[in-house]
């Protein structure tokens, strides 16, 4: 799971359907990149970074390198695995 992700977008206040309305692709896709089994294209990681704010290049780093990027003290590297 990229928990993570998951905290951009409850801090914006989303839910799944909005960002993935807001970034043109089908919920159940978001979710399952939001869960860590897909990896979004780069030109979908684009849109998911523009609508919740964050570099969407966060997408494609190893795991080690999450929390330097995210700067939130409040999620552990074991939270943050994408499993």
């Amino acid at each position: 799971m990229r928990v993570w992700l998951k905290k951009y977008r409850e801090d914006k206040g989303l839910i799944q359907q909005e960002v993935a309305d807001a970034s043109k692709i089908e919920r159940a896709y978001y979710t399952m990149i939001e869960n860590g089994c897909r990896k979004p294209s780069v030109l979908v990681a684009k849109r998911i970074g523009k609508t919740l704010d964050f570099d969407w290049t966060l997408f494609f780093e190893d795991e080690r390198n999450d929390m330097k990027h995210l700067g939130r003290g409040d999620i552990t590297p074991q939270q943050n695995s994408y499993q």
